[in-house]
C-alpha cells in the first residue's frame, strides 16, 4: 500500500493532570485515560516506545509521532519538559518516530518553552479552547478566557507549530446558539485541526454533583449528534479537518457507575458521520409514498454510513421514503455524500 494511503502511528503517552493548575468542573482524567495520575518518568516513557516500536503494526512507511496526553504538557517545571522530550528525542534522531505533538491549555505557553519545544521535533500543539464563550468558560471553572485561546493561536503560529484546538459542546451554561458562535469563532483561528468530545458527567467530578443536584443538565445523546454533525460540517467546508469526534473508550471509562449522564456512545463518531451523510444526500430521496420499492446506490466507503449503527440508517431511510428497500450496491462513479436511488 502506498504511503500516503496508510493511517498516522501515533503513540500515546498519558500524563494525567500533570501540570494542571486545578481541576476543571467536567475532568477525570484517570477515568479517561485509564492511566493514574502519577508523574511518569524517563524509563516509562522508553518502556511505552520500545513496545510501539516492537509491535506488529509498527511501519517504518508510516507516519509515526509521539503524542503526549491527558495533562498541560508546558504547565511542567522546564527540567521536567526536557527530560521527557529529550528520551523521546532520541527515538527520533534514531529515525523510529518523525515527531512529537503534546497538549496543552491555552494561557500555558511562552517563548522559552516553545523555543524547547522546536528544539525537540515538537511539531503539533493541541489546546483545551472547549468554548469561546467566557461566560461557558468561567462556569466550567477553565482558568482561561476566549482571549486567551486566540493569542495562544496566533504566537502558536508564528512560531511554526501546526495547531490543534479541542471543543466541548455542551458545557455548563453553554446552548447550541452559543456552540455555533464558538465554531465560527474556531473557523477565524484558521487550526490546522479540531477534536470535538461532547460534556459527558464523569463519576468524581464537580459537573457530577452539578447533575445530582439538577444544575446540570447534558446534552441528549440526539442533541449531541446534531450539533456535532453541523459543527463538523461547518469546520471541514471550511477546509479544517475534525479527527477526533467523541471520547475515546478505555477500560476504566466503561467500569459500571463511571459514566452518570450524557452523550456517551461507543461509537458516537460513526452516529455523527452517518448523520452527516443522511443530512447531505437528502436531496437524492423520492418524495414520501412516490415508490414502494427501491434499490440504493452509494460510494463503496460510504455504504456503511448509509446504512448507519445497527442499520439505523436503512430504518431512517424507510421512513423517509415509505419504500422498502430490496438492494443496496457499490458504486464508485457517485460523488462522495450522495446516493442513486432507483424506484422499483
Amino acid at each position: 500500500m502506498p504511503e500516503g494511503k496508510l493511517r498516522p502511528l501515533i503513540v500515546p503517552i498519558f500524563i494525567p493532570n500533570q501540570g494542571c493548575p486545578h481541576r476543571c468542573i467536567f475532568c477525570e482524567q484517570e477515568q479517561i485515560t485509564s492511566h493514574p495520575s502519577q508523574p511518569i518518568d524517563s524509563a516509562q516513557v522508553r518502556s511505552i516506545l520500545d513496545e510501539a516500536i516492537h509491535s506488529k503494526h509498527f511501519n517504518l512507511r508510516r507516519s509515526r509521532e509521539v503524542a503526549f496526553y491527558g495533562g498541560t504538557f508546558t504547565r511542567l517545571p522546564v527540567k521536567r519538559m526536557n527530560e521527557l522530550l529529550e528520551t523521546v528525542g532520541h527515538y527520533v534522531e534514531g529515525g523510529f518516530f518523525q515527531s512529537v505533538r503534546i497538549s496543552t491549555r491555552p494561557d500555558a505557553i511562552d517563548e522559552k518553552r516553545l523555543e524547547l519545544m522546536k528544539g525537540y521535533r515538537v511539531l503539533t500543539v493541541e489546546l483545551g479552547a472547549q468554548s469561546m464563550d467566557n461566560d461557558v468558560l468561567v462556569l466550567s471553572k477553565r482558568g482561561h478566557s476566549a482571549e486567551d485561546t486566540i493569542n495562544a493561536v496566533r504566537l502558536l503560529r508564528e512560531h511554526g507549530f501546526r495547531v490543534g484546538l479541542q471543543l466541548m459542546p455542551g458545557l455548563p451554561g453553554d446552548s447550541e446558539e452559543k456552540f455555533y458562535s464558538t465554531i465560527r469563532e474556531i473557523i477565524r483561528l484558521n487550526p490546522d485541526m479540531v477534536r470535538l468530545y461532547p460534556a459527558v458527567v464523569l463519576r468524581g467530578t464537580e459537573l457530577a454533583q452539578w447533575h445530582k443536584e439538577q444544575r446540570y443538565i447534558p446534552l441528549s445523546l440526539e442533541g449531541a449528534v446534531s450539533i456535532c454533525a453541523e459543527s463538523c460540517r461547518r469546520l471541514e467546508e471550511a477546509g479544517i479537518p475534525v479527527i477526533r469526534i467523541g471520547l475515546m473508550s478505555s477500560p476504566s471509562l466503561l467500569e459500571k457507575g463511571q459514566i452518570i449522564a450524557g452523550p456517551w456512545h461507543p461509537a458516537f463518531g460513526f452516529l455523527v458521520r452517518s448523520h452527516i451523510y443522511h443530512k447531505t444526500m437528502q436531496t437524492d430521496l423520492p418524495a414520501q409514498g412516490k415508490a414502494d420499492r427501491i434499490r440504493v446506490r452509494a460510494p463503496r466507503r460510504e455504504i456503511p454510513l448509509l446504512r448507519g449503527y445497527q442499520n439505523q440508517g436503512l430504518r431512517l431511510l424507510k421512513k423517509k421514503t415509505g419504500a422498502n428497500i430490496i438492494k443496496i450496491e457499490p458504486d464508485d462513479s457517485i460523488p462522495s455524500g450522495h446516493a442513486k436511488i432507483e424506484t422499483l
